[in-house]
């Protein structure tokens, strides 16, 4: 049977790949245009704050923005004074609480009202610092004091004043993350950009208009207060907004008895129950074993499970799982056009069904859900918190439903013969145990179905990933290289096949269950 997959609409691939080149041209042209740098390092600082759990993001940053601020300009101010070094703090949290502001509130606003606590909670942070911060300090972090080589940029400060600039520079990062975000899917996005755009062309049509008909400048640019004012008032309004429409709870694993009765407790095999402990909900087997759930995703993991390459790889995912869609879709992108064929090209052997309960091991970011056909039961199971939080803001993102569950993959905490369709694309390379986990894959699903598993092949490890900076080194030294694991197979599955898929760096390998 040729299962239904979907497919990325053409306007939103050439969308994100005419995106992902503009980000190389704009960090090229910033050495040479100097005025394009804060644009770029807006923009990373946004994306990169948005890939980090808050408070670890707001650590980074601060680093960030700091320390190459001190290198650069020691000797230039007095430093070693205890008050220089206290107005370089201030002017650094003053710069970066703009971003820690927007990656808190964000994710609770709809549509492009999401876009807006980056430029508002900026444009204020830029006042205050004028208000507060001595000169010789203001310059090294005043948005529109970067902009004096950028003459349809200043118009506008003129106009507006330099209120009026940040607030324009930081709008547009955070707008280029938002669709980002939604890989620049046409219809998600067009409601909010049509006027977001139209906003834009007015304001830079009006300051390039300005530039060439000579128009002067005044010797010193008005602040804008009443730009300020007006975002200081909005951005408390936004953050009062955000506060009231919470986050989404998930739902009560009491009020889902269908999705309850089919796990199993992966240390024995034993029923699980549901018992509620106050706003906390466990999961209790009868020999008295505990399974937290915690912001709606059970921890299903036996005791000691991370030891070996699954302790080393999980740490590493722990540390890349934000980055992970962005480099991504970057790549994909720039070499292949769009990652379509390169999820098709194995997803395209699966044989799903309306109705069918749907299994992925290690399912990471859930990137593979968004190809699936509607109308299933999605499941999904990493050994990676950090991939499963990433996972579920893509789900939001996608408005797809899934229940997601931390574990390991060489031990599935599900009933026997349950699943129409299990798979597994990508990590069981570095498994502890393939074998094992291949075994539980056959396990859980039902009599006659077809299983997946796909991973890269060796020489794509060796080109790729050995070469990575840092991370690089996690990938050689191995005890084995990387084989299609076709002979760890028990004899008994039927229609085995395996292929070598994306320009021989993947490959799939497929069997079915007998009945």
């Amino acid at each position: 049977m040729q299962t239904n997959l979907a497919k990325s609409d053409p306007a939103s691939v050439l969308l994100l790949r005419l995106a992902s080149i503009s980000i190389i041209l704009l960090f090229l042209l910033s050495f040479v245009y100097r005025p394009l740098g804060p644009w770029l390092g807006i923009l990373l600082g946004t994306w990169f704050i948005g890939t980090q759990k808050p408070w670890r993001g707001l650590l980074f940053v601060v680093i960030i923005d700091l320390v190459p601020r001190l290198a650069s300009n020691w000797g230039k101010l007095p430093l070693s004074t205890p008050a220089y070094l206290t107005w370089m703090l201030m002017a650094t949290i003053l710069n970066v609480l703009p971003y820690f502001l927007h990656r808190l509130t964000r994710t609770r606003l709809p549509g492009l009202f999401a876009t807006l606590p980056l430029p508002l909670w900026g444009t204020v942070c830029q006042a205050l610092g004028q208000w507060l911060l001595p000169s010789s300090i203001l310059k090294l972090i005043a948005l529109s004091a970067t902009q004096v080589g950028n003459p349809p940029v200043m118009q506008i400060g003129a106009a507006v004043g330099t209120s009026g600039i940040v607030f324009l520079i930081y709008w547009l990062a955070a707008l280029f993350n938002w669709m980002w975000d939604y890989d620049f899917h046409v219809a998600k996005i067009k409601k909010g950009i049509g006027l977001a755009g139209i906003l834009f062309l007015v304001a830079l049509g009006y300051g390039v208009f300005a530039w060439l008909s000579g128009k002067p400048l005044p010797a010193e640019l008005p602040t804008g207060l009443g730009i300020a004012w007006a975002c200081l008032i909005a951005g408390i309004a936004l953050v009062a907004w955000a506060l009231a429409r919470g986050r989404k709870h998930p739902v009560r694993w009491q009020e889902k008895p269908e999705v309850v009765a089919i796990l199993r407790s992966p240390e024995t095999g034993a029923p699980l129950h549901v018992v509620a402990e106050g706003r906390h909900e466990t999961l209790v087997s009868q020999a008295g074993e505990r399974f937290p759930i915690r912001d709606g995703i059970p921890t299903l993991l036996p005791s000691g499970e991370m030891i070996g390459a699954n302790k080393q790889y999980n740490q590493l995912y722990e540390i890349i799982g934000g980055f992970y869609d962005s480099s991504q879709k970057f790549m994909g992108s720039l070499l292949y056009g769009g990652m379509d064929h390169v999820f098709l090209s194995y997803l395209r052997f699966l044989d799903i069904k309306p109705g069918d309960h749907v299994l992925e091991t290690s399912v990471g970011t859930g990137l593979n859900y968004k190809y699936l056909p509607r109308g299933v039961k999605l499941f999904g199971l990493d050994l990676s918190p950090e991939m499963l939080v990433n996972c579920e803001a893509n789900l939001r993102r996608w408005e797809l439903e899934a229940e997601l569950f931390h574990g390991n993959a060489e031990n599935l905490p599900f009933m026997d013969n349950r699943f129409e369709v299990v798979y597994h694309a990508g990590g069981i390379n570095f498994f502890n145990d393939k074998a094992r986990a291949i075994r539980e894959m056959i396990r859980v699903a039902k009599p006659g179905s077809r299983i997946l598993i796909a991973d890269e092949m060796e020489k794509h490890v060796r080109d790729s990933y050995e070469r990575m900076p840092i991370i690089g080194g996690l990938f050689k030294n191995r005890p084995e290289a990387v084989s299609v694991p076709i002979d760890l197979v028990p004899p008994e599955m039927q229609d085995v096949h395996q292929e070598i898929v994306w320009g021989g760096r993947f490959y799939v390998l497929v069997f079915r269950k007998p009945l």
